[in-house]
């Protein structure tokens, strides 16, 4: 049973409160049982039958599979905040590519994206607040525009992907559902 949009999150994620039948983890494992009392295996193999890895922002309005048409076992998603192409994004697009046969690349940032506010002031006042300073940059950014386009270019330039011909990047609106394509030139 999905966990309503609307319904509020409790105060912490281990506080348990009869309404809610326990934490948010909880529920889900719930769910995971009842989801698992109906699989049956789809004999998939681990090779995405459309050959494409979509990259996306961690958003939790997000919904890629019902957004883009896909199907279980169509791509590789790979999501973080923002949906920026780190080290750690072109380590799972090697993968993805090398060992698992993908060969285009679709990259979607969004509307109303929580990196648009941040700057790298909040890594340092995390360091500040806990005693070690972060290790992996916030990669926030102003223009969505702009950064789907870098985000294009380190994909495209990277040594470690075989397929850099089919990279493309896109703008999610989270108020219509529209995807608005990046020119990479612009």
């Amino acid at each position: 049973m999905p966990i309503p949009a609307s319904q509020p999150l409790p105060q912490s994620a281990n506080s348990t409160s009869a309404a809610t039948g326990g934490t948010i983890t909880d529920r889900l494992v719930e769910a995971n049982q009842r989801y698992a009392a109906a699989f049956t295996d789809p004999g998939m193999d681990a090779r995405p039958v459309l050959q494409v890895a979509v990259v996306a922002c961690m958003d939790a309005r997000l919904d890629l599979h019902a957004a883009l048409g896909l199907e279980l076992g169509d791509c590789h998603t790979i999501r973080n905040a923002g949906g920026v192409v780190t080290d750690d994004i072109i380590r799972s697009l090697t993968i993805s590519q090398r060992a698992l046969g993908t060969r285009s690349v679709v990259l979607i940032h969004h509307t109303g994206c929580g990196l648009l506010s941040l700057t790298e002031d909040f890594r340092h006042e995390l360091a500040a607040e806990v005693g070690q300073r972060p290790t992996w940059a916030v990669e926030a950014f102003k223009d969505l525009d702009e950064d789907v386009r870098q985000s294009m270019q380190r994909v495209r330039t990277s040594p470690f992907l075989l397929h850099t011909d089919d990279v493309r990047g896109f703008v999610f609106d989270v108020t219509t559902g529209l995807l608005r394509e990046i020119d990479p030139r612009d």
